[in-house]
């Protein structure tokens, strides 16, 4: 091997172990979940139209007191926050208690720029459902043909169905119809009145809904399938071949074998090396030793699973102090702690972690496996996610790709991290991210998790 080659590969290595130290850090695989949303509770007294509404005591209801004398004597009051942005679907109701004189009841969305002196639809930003004339109002004083009036008894709901870039109006627990979400920036559900005596509740989900909101939301994301399932997909992709490309890279040997089987009915065969872009030869190397490995890692048994690799692979831990020896000494103390040999602990640790101290790619991770020692039962301290399976998966993980990046064949080393099914699922997580991007991050945050489990119950 050339100088230059020597430096690549232990480049490669390098690469591959950082990559799997900050798996680590993350304590495993997991997805981020972004912060939970602050919703309306009740109508914001302090941004109103002032003595054109009374508002109740508990912010939930409003009425008109007065007769109205001009067009602007709209009492209107919006809700004390905006729509949150980051689900599927908002949705709010109100009651209409009373009519009043002349039933001119409207609900809808506004912005933070309304002039709270006008029914909602009468100016820019801002769309109405009008109870008296039935009319949908949206940025101008001229209303379309919508739906039906609303009066005293009725329950009308507005929503936002954030996946379709709609808003809809519903009546008594059916939708009336739906218009194209053109607004931007953020929303108050918003509440208007206009004559003597009308008075309506309102109800930010505060009580159950009149309309059947999840029943709304599954067929949601029922269409939404559908327009997946629409998709043609070429005919020699083989959905069999990606799974089995996934047990094979992470050495599953035993499992491999059970699906075989089991597909042989199902399963045209397949006898080709490369199908798809999955190059199997790649990652049936070594597949006996990997699948040996990784079950020595997830049974605790570190100090064979070491000897194994100085016996077949010696050039993966000829370095004491590359991080997969790194990882393969800190999972042998955390399995003297998971067993309570803590004098053991600490002499192993004295003598091989001691090492890695000083050195600020793996300090903190040392520093987390002494803590370990800290607690009366640290299964349950902010360190606990080293006592879990999963981080013996991450070790074995890495074990797995240094071993497949021992392959001459492999043509990059990034192909050791990911099997084909896990590369088909990040790209599916980059363009779900990019589509809510170009929707002014509105709609439900993706979880890889939920689609998945969506798909299952599907």
């Amino acid at each position: 091997m050339s100088e230059s080659n020597g430096k690549s590969s232990r480049q490669n290595e390098e690469d591959l172990g950082l990559y799997f130290l900050d798996v680590c850090r993350r304590g495993g695989p997991t997805e981020m979940e972004e912060d939970e949303e602050e919703a309306p509770t009740e109508l914001n007294t302090i941004n109103s139209s002032g003595g054109f509404v009374v508002v109740s005591t508990d912010k939930l209801s409003v009425k008109y007191p007065t007769l109205n004398l001009h067009g602007h004597d709209v009492g209107v009051i919006q809700a004390n926050k905006a729509a949150p942005t980051k689900r599927l679907i908002y949705y709010f109701e109100i009651y209409v208690k009373d009519a009043g004189v002349k039933g001119q009841i409207a609900i809808g969305f506004t912005s933070d720029t309304f002039k709270m002196r006008r029914q909602p639809g009468w100016e820019a930003n801002s769309c109405g459902y009008h109870g008296d004339d039935g009319y949908l109002y949206r940025g101008h004083g001229k209303g379309e043909h919508f739906g039906p009036k609303y009066t005293s008894g009725d329950v009308v709901g507005a929503g936002i169905n954030y996946a379709a870039h709609e808003f809809f109006f519903t009546k008594n627990g059916q939708v009336v119809g739906t218009i194209y979400k053109d607004m931007k920036g953020p929303l108050f559900p918003t509440i208007a009145v206009h004559s003597q005596n009308e008075e309506v509740h309102v109800n930010f989900g505060q009580k159950p809904f009149t309309f059947d909101l999840k029943e709304f939301e599954a067929q949601e994301r029922m269409k939404q399938q559908l327009k997946i399932e629409e998709i043609p997909v070429p005919a020699n992709i083989s959905y069999g071949r990606i799974v089995r490309s996934y047990l094979l890279h992470y050495g599953y040997e035993d499992t491999l074998n059970s699906f075989d089987v089991a597909s042989r009915s199902t399963v045209p065969p397949i006898y080709i090396a490369q199908e798809n872009g999955i190059d199997e030869e790649e990652i049936t190397y070594a597949l006996n030793h990997r699948k040996t490995l990784r079950q020595l890692i997830r049974d605790g048994e570190i100090d064979d699973a070491f000897g194994k690799l100085r016996e077949w692979y010696p050039q993966i831990v000829e370095d004491n102090t590359s991080a997969t020896c790194f990882l393969l000494h800190c999972q042998k103390f955390i399995e003297l702690v998971r067993v309570g040999a803590l004098e053991e602990a600490v002499k192993y640790g004295r003598i091989e972690l001691s090492s890695f101290f000083g050195l600020p790619v793996f300090e903190d991770l040392v520093q987390d496996c002494v803590a370990l020692l800290a607690y009366e039962r640290p299964l349950e301290s902010s360190v606990g996610y080293l006592l879990k399976d999963s981080q013996r998966e991450v070790v074995a993980d890495t074990v797995n790709a240094m071993i497949l990046s021992t392959n001459p064949n492999m043509k990059e080393s990034k192909n050791c991290l990911h099997s084909y099914l896990e590369r088909l699922l990040r790209q599916l997580t980059a363009c779900c991210l990019e589509r809510r991007s170009l929707s002014g991050e509105q709609g439900e945050a993706f979880q890889l998790q939920r689609v998945l489990s969506s798909g299952k119950r599907n």
